[in-house]
């Protein structure tokens, strides 16, 4: 995979991220990074956090863990990047969860409510206190999603799961029209990414995997990553309510 010089589109702006101590999160929060932001970064493991640290920085990251889906963290961290930087642009709400396989009809209930309190409704209650900290107040803001090919086309064994990212998705279209014109809210619903995450489905056979997209690989954290940042950018400025679908080419060999 070639890469271009990149630019600073995010000098003076501050993002959190949250899920971000591995994988597609840590992806996103290194290219805003990269690119001049601040950022703030979130997760359940304090030790995953600090290992993200050393990684982005501690001058330009600061991390707050705790439980997506708790309210008291989510206005933790937002106080914190408003504190330690002074003020928040871009959000992105990474954090998924997916501790089921299976029918529908065999998901227990309890399980089936965490995957929607953290796959939808946290993303709901990051963006409300976002908004409510200064999001958009100055300049125009941005609200990233992460959703899911799962959340477009039935999804066997994941059921429950693409659900949530359906749900998400239709949550993202709701808040873009809600919030324009201050803050551009859009989705990504990646396919399979070579992360911890998704393991189980690429790890025993990675070549039989990637066969199935018509690129001939694996998505890689760091193509999520970028486009995640097109999207919290300037260059997406007349971008809401979208989902971009990142998924290799396979949703062509579904049309033909």
């Amino acid at each position: 995979m070639t890469s271009t010089p990149l630019g600073r589109r995010f000098d003076g702006q501050v993002a959190l991220v949250t899920g971000a101590s591995r994988g597609i999160g840590l992806a996103v929060a290194q290219r805003l990074v990269a690119e001049g932001a601040q950022v703030v970064i979130t997760a359940r493991k304090p030790e995953g956090l600090a290992a993200a640290i050393e990684v982005l920085g501690d001058r330009q990251a600061v991390a707050v863990a705790g439980r997506a889906d708790d309210p008291e963290h989510q206005d933790e961290a937002i106080a914190t990047a408003v504190g330690r930087f002074g003020r928040l642009d871009v959000l992105v709400n990474n954090t998924g969860i997916n501790p089921v396989f299976g029918p529908l009809l065999e998901v227990d209930e309890a399980a089936a409510r965490k995957i929607m309190d953290v796959n939808v409704l946290a993303a709901l209650g990051w963006t409300r206190r976002a908004v409510a900290a200064g999001l958009g107040a100055d300049r125009q803001g941005a609200v990233v999603n992460m959703a899911s090919v799962a959340g477009l086309a039935p999804a066997p064994g994941i059921a429950l799961y693409g659900v949530s990212k359906a749900a998400l998705i239709s949550l993202t279209v709701q808040l873009a029209a809600e919030l324009s014109p201050r803050v551009r809210v859009n989705a990504l619903a990646p396919a399979v990414v070579k992360t911890k995450f998704a393991r189980a489905l690429y790890e025993a056979d990675e070549a039989a995997a990637a066969a199935a997209y018509p690129l001939e690989r694996l998505g890689e954290p760091e193509d999520v990553g970028a486009a995640a940042a097109f999207l919290a950018s300037a260059d997406a400025s007349w971008i809401t309510g979208q989902t971009l679908v990142l998924d290799g080419g396979a949703s062509l060999r579904a049309s033909l």
